[in-house]
């Protein structure tokens, strides 16, 4: 059978083309324990989510939401230690023509433009953040727009992920979804195609400019 072909790429950023999750982790320990929650529960909930969505989450009494992402942020700006590129990701997103790719991040644009940098992936033409969107992720609206930017069709979209609520908005979007496993702390289970890195994958761009994968 043969392999499909896509109109563009779609990739989610924290822990599916950068290492983050441990940084991340530690942030959010730190702010779990500043409001009193149980870190071990809540911590595995902020993946793939905007730090505002999260906190709203908790529905703490008084809280200044935007005050507290602001702190989350400004944390997670700083604390860069242990940031670094998914195996073979760098090699890969630079074999992509720049009109067939993208990311989608919850993370805002100083934070995602930090730990891109701290990981040595060049950031691409289109980046949707936190701020792009009315809604973030589980919400398609982030993968819907950066398929429209790239002027594709979101259904000929694969979307790259790691976290349930990014599956989730790449689905609703109805773009294929490839799952990628590296900087897992917390697993799910899953009935889409996974891969532990990028560094065995073959890609082939064709003459039309859509992209196949295959392993």
């Amino acid at each position: 059978m043969p392999s499909p072909s896509y109109a563009a790429f779609l990739f989610d950023m924290d822990g599916t083309l950068i290492t983050s999750t441990v940084a991340a982790e530690r942030v959010w320990t730190r702010w779990a324990a500043r409001h009193g929650l149980d870190a071990a529960a809540f911590v595995p909930t902020i993946h793939g989510v905007r730090a505002a969505d999260t906190i709203r989450r908790q529905n703490l009494p008084g809280i200044d939401v935007e005050a507290e992402a602001a702190w989350v942020e400004r944390g997670e700006i700083e604390d860069l230690e242990g940031v670094a590129p998914i195996a073979g990701a760098i090699d890969f997103v630079r074999r992509l023509p720049p009109d067939r790719w993208a990311v989608v991040t919850s993370a805002t644009v100083p934070l995602a433009t930090a730990r891109m940098r701290a990981a040595g992936v060049e950031p691409p033409a289109v980046l949707i953040t936190a701020e792009d969107v009315a809604r973030g992720k589980p919400d398609p609206a982030g993968y819907r727009l950066a398929a429209e930017r790239l002027g594709v069709a979101a259904a000929d979209c694969l979307v790259f992920e790691d976290a349930e609520a990014g599956i989730a908005a790449g689905e609703a979007a109805g773009c294929d979804v490839r799952i990628v496993t590296a900087a897992w702390t917390h697993p799910l289970e899953t009935t889409h195609p996974t891969l532990a890195d990028y560094g065995d994958l073959r890609l082939e761009v064709r003459p039309d400019g859509s992209l196949e994968l295959g392993s």
